[in-house]
């Protein structure tokens, strides 16, 4: 039930064990200086689910660990719940799945930070079970329709990418449907990428 650190989430392995229907990802990370970022990965859980795991958590009866066990916990006026988990400090420091593929920081010269995800373990890990019978498939894929994981990388300027830029140029975003990423269905680039210039 729970996405245990930003580096497991960054590396995307563990979309294929741990991520929750019903649940959105946002991955934000933002450059504070030439060497050091503050990343932050928030799950935000409906409310009909967050009930079932809360009951599920209070009762005993589930074996496995909560959700949001490690960051923030934040219960929303609708009854959905968000967690929050931040890390801050140099590049090699940051959790982010760095040796297996997860978020990379590539000086880029003259203050410039080539920051990258790449993808091709979201489409090769991800998918629906070919032995699942076509109730449970249907079931499955209902859960996950209209949620996304959604990265974002930002600093003071972003010089070049392949996400779609904000209005006043300061982060580059790319949302990801999670019910076209598990079909495989979904045309990703080898990599998400900005080249940002640092604050």
């Amino acid at each position: 039930m729970r996405i245990e650190t930003l580096g497991r989430l960054a590396g995307m392995a563990i979309l294929a064990i741990g991520l929750s229907a019903c649940v959105d990802v946002n991955i934000d990370v933002a450059l504070t200086s030439p060497t050091t970022a503050r990343a932050t990965m928030t799950q935000t859980m409906s409310a009909d689910l967050y009930a079932m795991v809360k009951m599920s958590e209070e009762s005993g009866e589930s074996s496995e660990a909560g959700f949001c066990d490690e960051g923030t916990l934040s219960e929303n006026s609708d009854g959905s719940a968000t967690c929050s988990i931040v890390e801050e400090g140099p590049f090699a420091d940051l959790d982010l799945g760095q040796n297996e593929g997860g978020v990379s920081f590539t000086d880029a010269g003259g203050g410039l930070v080539r920051v990258a995800l790449p993808t091709a373990d979201m489409t090769s890990e991800l998918g629906v079970d070919d032995e699942m019978d076509e109730e449970t498939k249907q079931m499955m894929l209902a859960f996950f329709e209209g949620h996304n994981i959604t990265v974002s990388f930002a600093g003071a300027e972003v010089v070049d990418t392949n996400m779609t830029r904000s209005a006043d140029g300061k982060s580059a975003t790319h949302a990801i449907p999670m019910l076209d990423l598990i079909q495989g269905t979904l045309d990703l680039p080898a990599e998400l990428y900005a080249v940002l210039r640092a604050p």
